[in-house]
Formats: C-alpha cells, structure tokens, sequence
C-alpha cells in the first residue's frame, strides 16, 4: 500500500498558523528570518530528518512542502541536507489557502486514487520512532475490515516524549498526548479524495473510527522558540537533561544522537 507524508519547512500558507499576520508579506517576513530559520534548520537536521532517514520500512515517500520565495541560500542548503534520503522529494508553492493546497498535494500523489493509502503528517520540528512506517502499515493490516467499512480510519500512538534541544544536549519528559500529529497516520479508501489534511488533528476522533496505541513510544515533540503553539501562553512543560540511558534510547528509538545534537547547536 502506498504511503504518503507532508511535511511544510516554513511553507507561508494563507491560514494555518495560530500566531496570526497582518497579510502575506508580514508571515513571509516573519518566516523567513535568520534567527527563526537558523533554529528550524538545527532542528531539522537533527531531530526530523535522522528518523527518515532510519525507517525501518523505507517503502514511503515524504513530500517536503516550501514557498516558492523561500531565499536561495535557504532553498539550496534545504537540498543539500535532503540529498541523500530518497524518500524526499522537494516542491514549491506560492501562498496559498493551507488546507486547499496540502490536500491538493496529497491527492496527486497518489499513485492510483483507486485504491487505499496511508498518510501522515511531519512537522520538521518533531520526531517519530524509526518502526513507524512499520507500525503504521501493520496497524492497517490488522484492522483490515474496519478499514473496509470507513472512508477513512485513524491510527494514533500517544505515548511520547516532549524535548529541548540546544549546545548542552536534550532535556526531555515523557508525555502521553491523543492525536497529536507527530506519530498519527490515516488510511483513506480508494476512490475517496479526503487526506489526513481535511482534519484538525485534535478534531479527527469526530469524523471516523480511531485506533490508539499506549506502546510504545513513538514521538518527540520538540519545544522551542519557534514552535507556532506556544507563541501565546501556554502551561510550560518542565523536562530533565536526559541520563545516558535515556540519550541511547533517544538514538535508538528516534534515531537522534546528543553528540550531534550538541555539535549542530554549538556550532561545532
């Protein structure tokens, strides 16, 4: 079965975003500074990307979605730390409506409309573990006949970790959050147009049948200065350097490494 991912690098969609502009140029603006992509660059490299690169089942494809204004030194250097995961495959929009355009790109991803997919969602700020395609396509497997019944049926882990990132290494706690989107996938029948994009994550229990899973762990919810959700107040998470047996499970499970975390975050 085809699997699809989306994931929008600093995409200045029309909508979408809980910290609100005055109009487009102001989002791109604010998107597009130094600091703020400095930050989402170090996250990028090493929490998002390392757990794509480490699936187990490497049989997805994950669309990273960009402006097409993004600058150009920001544009190439995106490439570059792409180039060597297959299953990446870089496009460009203009600002656009959010929900109307990351549907629009899900549906012309797929293969043959005609028969089921499974998608699933990435912000290149978090981390899901290294079996989660695996898990994802058994999941489908097992709930074959409920699958067979719905347009659409949500498979949601909901254990994981909240995480810091900078030149000292990863503090963290774990968490337990339902549909939080980190570690959440959507079979979508054949013939059906939906995507896991009409949904507000938090919402999707409302529209269709949810699987959840208590084990294992399956995410990391990266906390930083960027993150569009905590730009207004919000209850603060207090997280723990991590202990050295934590930091290999970090490694193992999620596929980020502190020592390379420390090296990106200190310039190193």
């Amino acid at each position: 079965m085809q699997v699809i991912g989306l994931c929008r690098f600093s995409y200045p969609a029309i909508g979408g975003f809980q910290v609100e502009h005055d109009d487009i140029n102001d989002r791109i603006a604010y998107l597009y500074g130094d600091t703020r992509l400095a930050e989402r660059f170090q996250l990028m490299e090493t929490v998002a990307l390392p757990c794509i690169k480490a699936q187990t089942d490497p049989d997805f494809e994950l669309i990273v979605v960009i402006g097409d204004q993004l600058p150009k030194q920001h544009h190439d250097r995106l490439h570059d730390i792409t180039a060597n995961i297959p299953q990446i495959r870089i496009i460009e929009e203009p600002p656009r409506p959010q929900r109307e355009v990351m549907k629009e790109i899900f549906n012309k991803a797929r293969k043959d409309p005609d028969k089921p997919c499974l998608q699933f969602r990435h912000d290149d700020d978090d981390a899901f573990a290294v079996d989660f395609i695996e898990r994802l396509r058994a999941a489908s497997h097992d709930a074959e006949r409920l699958c067979e019944q719905h347009k659409a049926v949500n498979f949601d882990w909901n254990k994981g970790y909240v995480a810091e990132f900078g030149p000292k290494g990863i503090s963290s706690t774990e968490i337990h959050r339902q549909l939080y989107p980190a570690a959440m996938g959507m079979q979508i029948r054949g013939g059906s147009p939906l995507t896991i994009m009409n949904f507000a994550h938090e919402k999707i229990s409302r529209f269709m049948p949810v699987v959840s899973y208590a084990e294992p762990p399956m995410f990391v919810r990266s906390h930083n200065s960027s993150n569009d959700s905590r730009q207004k107040p919000v209850k603060a998470v207090p997280v723990k350097p991590v202990t050295h047996e934590q930091a290999e499970m970090y490694r193992t499970r999620f596929a980020i490494d502190i020592d390379h975390v420390q090296r990106v975050f200190g310039g190193g």
